[in-house]
């Protein structure tokens, strides 16, 4: 017996993929197999594992307002712990911080997508 089967049913009867596994993965809220994202941060238009329209899910702002607040703190700790423990030139943080910063808030804000999509699919209205 698998262990998600007490708490998530399968696909077909409407079930509800394991949060880990349509969050970090980026899989389908319903059966955690078809990619969530048609692009960098687009949700794609269906499943196509199992043809759930994903089309209606909208995370809005959260995944940017997740980004700025995890890593703005992130990177103002970072920051004054460079600063004050190696006391580097300047070009050293023009050169530092945007290349923790770029693909860090797409990776947050691509886990936050994911999450608030899974969140949608999770507490849909009519079940």
């Amino acid at each position: 017996m698998n262990s998600d089967e007490g708490t998530t049913p399968p696909a077909q009867a409407g079930g509800v993929a394991p949060f880990w596994k349509a969050a970090l993965l980026g899989r389908c809220p319903r059966c955690g197999e078809g990619a969530l994202f048609s692009g960098l941060l687009d949700v794609a238009p269906a499943c196509p594992s199992c043809g759930l329209d994903l089309s209606r899910q909208d995370a809005g702002d959260g995944p940017a307002v997740a980004a700025i607040f995890v890593l703005g703190a992130l990177t103002v700790i970072g920051a004054f712990l460079v600063e004050f423990r190696l006391e580097p030139p300047f070009w050293v943080h023009l050169l530092l911080w945007p290349v923790v910063l770029l693909p860090g808030s797409v990776l947050v804000m691509r886990l936050a997508k994911a999450a608030l999509v899974w969140a949608q699919w999770r507490h849909r209205p009519g079940d």
